[in-house]
């Protein structure tokens, strides 16, 4: 079996470990300390998601990204489970497709290892997402989620700058 073969086997195994375990892990977290580091307080544009189920909560960071005067942008999953971003204003997306430039964009993870790697649900939508941009990346994972366990990877995967939980943020690689 090839390494791709032997990669995308472990991470299915891995997304269903972590989903099993996650419901253990939430906590609350109002993402004081991601919203005034230097990446997300200097952007003008933040892409971030709408969480839903067990996905760490979005509601009060993307109130206070609206607060701030931040372009917030959302995903919208496409036919072939590409994104799009269409602006969003606090109720619903306004449909029309964002093309400008982003400066940040904030994801959802299972699980992240310390090279930035990512774990999540399975469909590349954000890889694909994340190939498109110069963004600074950053994915949100609940406490214990961020690990010294290496996350296997193939061609596609897209790595982050940074990982945040609801205590920390953790920068990969340094902007300029």
């Amino acid at each position: 079996m090839d390494s791709t073969k032997d990669a995308k086997r472990l991470k299915s195994e891995l997304r269903k470990r972590y989903r099993a375990e996650r419901e253990f892990l939430v906590v609350e977290c109002n993402w004081e300390h991601l919203i005034q580091s230097s990446e997300v307080a200097q952007a003008k544009v933040v892409a971030t998601y709408i969480s839903y189920g067990l996905e760490p909560d979005t509601s009060a960071l993307n109130s206070a990204l609206l607060k701030a005067g931040k372009t917030v942008i959302v995903p919208r999953m496409l036919a072939d489970k590409d994104l799009e971003w269409v602006r969003w204003t606090g109720d619903d997306a306004d449909g029309a497709v964002f093309t400008d430039e982003i400066d940040v964009v904030i994801a959802p993870a299972l699980h992240i290892d310390r090279q930035g790697n990512r774990l999540g649900q399975g469909g590349g939508s954000y890889d694909r997402a994340f190939a498109r941009t110069r963004a600074w990346k950053v994915a949100l994972v609940y406490p214990g989620e961020l690990s010294s366990e290496q996350i296997p990877s193939e061609p596609h995967d897209q790595k982050v700058d940074a990982a945040a939980t609801a205590e920390i943020l953790v920068r990969f690689t340094e902007r300029s």
